[in-house]
């Protein structure tokens, strides 16, 4: 405040400013449409935009629902359909349960807005789309949005069209690791990467099974999966290691060895988002919008806790609506709500620490595991040889391992901006030891330990579907 000058005919510079902030605002609108889209018209706009941007997009199909329905994704990078050495993959998965529409919305407005922005020569998108590879699969559960757009905003029942077309919860499909996982921390066995069971793909359905095979064709770093029914940012560990559970909700935390790293990656999107942040939201509370998924309900055999306990991806659940089915009026306003907290959480895969794994040839070693002094949780490398592994500034000491070599062990200081680049050359190890195969060290039989958790579970589950 505090001019006075005129800039032209009866034109304050207050006026002027709240014109410019409106123009700020409703830029990027004009390229996004907001209206519900079946799957025919997704099908047509994720097509509609490689048309417009070739030459950054590829659109594929990472597998079939049920009903024989695509489950599409749209790829943006600078040289679609291949992985670049040091550049990460980022994946957005929404419409996992078919009645939660506004992550289905909100990624095709995304995919629309990223083009547009991308063909505008705006500097932000452009750094992201040449330095990131990005993936956005819309719906992950086509045939359940079907049957809850049949009945549309206004009839939709709680649940309708939440399951897929045999009628299974997708967020609850996913192989348990957690009982694994919290075996394997008092006796000793893997922290990260634990093995799928060997007749998985019985225990799954076609768009679980889809996923998990893309999980594992694409060395994923980071994701969030994008639901409704509640506006929150939901972070791991969701399966609580408490066997029964104290009431309605809230139990105690169940937190991950990179609690911190996740506290810091759902409280960026929460305060990037329009109200999020505020913690009132749906009649219920979080403080910043955050919540460790345990400790608000313990979930069984979600796929959040599944992309951290397979892969070397850190993903987290973003609840983006009180309600489900939000009318088509409504879509602008939560597009303007998410569209910063959706781009910038996307950078964050753009921290912490990266590099390749060399042997003395200078040769890529795929599989090397890379570890964290005090962070019992490691990341391996990829196909090529080159790692990715998020971290908070501070300084670390790094160890590069793989079958068949020595170790290597460096100190690293890591800031708040850019990945810092580390690379690692292993000498391979001729002592005795290290020819000799050792078999991963595996939890006695699950079955049964997967077993008692099911069934103490079920009940709770049907009782109230997680939003």
């Amino acid at each position: 405040g505090g001019a006075s000058e005129e800039t032209g005919p009866g034109i304050c510079p207050k006026v002027l400013s709240a014109l410019f902030r409106l123009l700020l605002l409703f830029s990027g609108v004009a390229s996004v449409t907001f209206q519900h889209h079946r799957y025919d018209d997704l099908m047509r706009t994720l097509y509609k935009v490689h048309n417009e941007c070739p030459h950054i997009t590829r659109v594929y199909s990472i597998g079939r629902s049920v009903k024989g329905r695509h489950l599409y994704a749209l790829e943006f990078s600078d040289f679609p359909g291949m992985h670049e050495l040091l550049e990460p993959e980022f994946k957005y998965i929404g419409n996992m349960h078919g009645n939660e529409v506004l992550g289905r919305e909100l990624l095709i407005q995304l995919c629309e807005f990223l083009c547009e922005e991308y063909r505008q020569r705006n500097e932000r998108i452009v750094r992201l789309i040449h330095n990131t590879r990005i993936h956005i699969l819309p719906s992950m559960n086509p045939d359940g949005y079907e049957v809850a757009a049949d009945q549309g905003p206004d009839t939709n029942g709680y649940l309708t069209g939440r399951n897929n077309a045999n009628g299974v919860d997708l967020n609850r499909n996913f192989p348990d690791l957690n009982t694994y996982m919290y075996y394997n921390e008092k006796s000793g066995g893997p922290n990260h990467h634990i093995p799928l069971p060997d007749n998985w793909k019985n225990q799954v359905e076609p768009e679980t099974a889809a996923i998990i095979l893309w999980m594992e064709s694409i060395n994923f770093v980071l994701s969030a999966n994008l639901h409704g029914g509640a506006v929150v940012a939901n972070y791991p560990y969701d399966k609580s290691r408490e066997h029964r559970v104290r009431g309605f909700r809230r139990t105690a935390d169940t937190p991950t060895p990179d609690d911190k790293l996740f506290r810091k990656l759902a409280k960026g999107y929460s305060y990037a988002h329009g109200w999020m942040h505020l913690g009132w939201n749906c009649g219920d509370y979080f403080p910043d919008g955050i919540t460790n998924g345990a400790s608000w309900y313990s979930v069984s055999k979600g796929m959040q806790d599944f992309n951290y306990l397979h892969t070397n991806c850190f993903d987290i659940t973003l609840e983006l609506s009180c309600n489900k089915f939000p009318r088509q009026e409504e879509l602008q306003r939560e597009w303007l709500g998410n569209r910063e907290a959706l781009i910038s959480f996307l950078e964050e895969v753009h921290h912490g620490i990266k590099g390749m794994i060399f042997d003395e040839n200078n040769n890529g070693i795929a599989g090397a595991v890379i570890s964290i002094n005090g962070i019992s949780h490691d990341v391996t490398s990829g196909k090529q040889g080159d790692y990715f592994r998020l971290l908070l500034p501070g300084t670390y000491t790094v160890t590069a391992t793989a079958p068949g070599y020595g170790s290597e062990t460096v100190t690293v200081t890591v800031g708040p901006a850019e990945p810092k680049q580390v690379n690692f050359q292993l000498s391979i190890d001729t002592t005795k030891e290290s020819t000799e195969q050792k078999a991963p060290v595996k939890a006695p039989s699950g079955k049964t330990l997967l077993k008692k958790t099911a069934s103490r579970e079920v009940g709770k589950e049907t009782r109230r579907g997680r939003p």
